[in-house]
């Protein structure tokens, strides 16, 4: 069944609350006002006088316009699809021809520009434009969220985990069916949700808690066909739950550290995933022993399409490091913020889902 995105970049932008998307925008905001400043400047000095006042009152009328637009994103306004597109338009333009006002009278008080009705629509029109340029830039950077070559690497990676951990899965399932129906058919519907996650799409953004649960399946496969060799020991802060992240996330990093530290090892090895909450963040460690301590070289292509993906969606708000550490272990970090979030389209799949097998 198809489903819609997560988003539409004609839809009020949250990615506004983002620290990296509002350091680029105060950059490109006083950038522009330095470089018209700097045609009427007779001399650098003068032209950094003049910044420096013009500055005070612009700093203040962006901010402004920031957080009123990281609150209108957040309260994801829903409006007739036909209309979206210039309701959007009209309200950041809006905005920014307010904020614009504002730096103007700001302007006016510290004396810097005359209070003439031509100069108050200038500065109005210039802070509806800047307003515009920063929309048309997030939705440009929106549409190309996952792009060609992040999407070409997980299709990729996709198609190398499907046929191998397809072909172990069913083989453990086939195992268990005469021995223990029960558990075969607990390994098939495990099998069966993994694949969905798949077919539900690369492209979306998930909370942590479905990635989690994910994970909990594919390494619940992986037990069966490990037994005892295989050692996973979960913590998982509930406060962490609703923090967004790419989907398909967490299964790459979980199969990496049975491919590398527990299927090589003929005694096995032991894997501990773990998510807390620290200072408005959501802190996710994945370590895993490997064999004689020493971690196997290998392309690295799942570490580099997650740290890509954490990349696309949050920006500078984001850390991620892998590498050994001590103890004769391989350790993954990464550290999303904690975000309150809406539906995803996994999980409306899986109500959908359950809803169907109701009577």
């Amino acid at each position: 069944m198809f489903m819609p995105p997560e988003s539409d970049p004609n839809d009020l932008p949250d990615d506004l609350c983002q620290g990296g998307v509002v350091l680029r925008t105060v950059l490109f905001v006083h950038g522009v006002v330095a470089l018209g400043l700097g045609f009427r400047a007779l001399s650098v000095r003068q032209w950094l006088v003049d910044v420096s006042v013009v500055v005070a009152a612009v700093l203040p009328a962006t901010l402004v316009w920031l957080l009123a637009a990281c609150a209108l994103g957040r309260a994801r306004l829903r409006v007739p699809q036909r209309a979206q597109p210039a309701v959007a338009w009209l309200v950041l333009c809006g905005l920014g021809a307010a904020c614009g006002a504002m730096a103007w009278t700001l302007l006016v008080w510290l004396g810097q520009i005359d209070g003439g009705w031509p100069t108050g629509l200038a500065t109005v029109g210039s802070g509806a434009a800047l307003s515009g340029a920063v929309f048309h830039w997030l939705r440009q950077r929106t549409r190309m969220r996952l792009p060609a070559g992040t999407q070409a690497r997980l299709a990729e990676l996709q198609s190398r985990i499907r046929p191998h951990f397809l072909f172990n899965a069913l083989n453990s399932a086939i195992a268990l069916v005469r021995v223990d129906p029960a558990q075969a058919e607990a390994v098939l519907e495990d099998l069966s949700e993994l694949f969905r996650a798949a077919l539900v799409g690369s492209g979306e953004r998930v909370t942590l808690g479905e990635e989690v649960e994910l994970a909990q399946r594919y390494l619940a496969i992986e037990q069966v066909r490990f037994g005892d060799r295989l050692n996973v020991r979960w913590k998982i802060d509930p406060l962490v739950e609703n923090a967004w992240v790419p989907s398909l996330l967490l299964q790459p990093l979980v199969e990496n550290a049975v491919k590398h530290g527990v299927e090589p090892s003929p005694t096995g090895g032991a894997i501990r995933i773990r998510a807390q909450a620290r200072h408005g963040h959501a802190l996710v460690t994945i370590t895993n022993t490997v064999p004689d301590g020493r971690p196997r070289k290998g392309h690295g292509m799942a570490l580099h399409n997650v740290r890509d993906r954490l990349q696309l969606l949050h920006d500078l708000d984001m850390r991620f490091e892998a590498g050994p550490i001590e103890g004769g272990r391989f350790r993954v970090r990464l550290l999303v913020p904690l975000v309150k979030g809406t539906e995803t389209a996994r999980g409306s799949a899986q109500r959908q889902k359950d809803k169907e097998k109701q009577p």
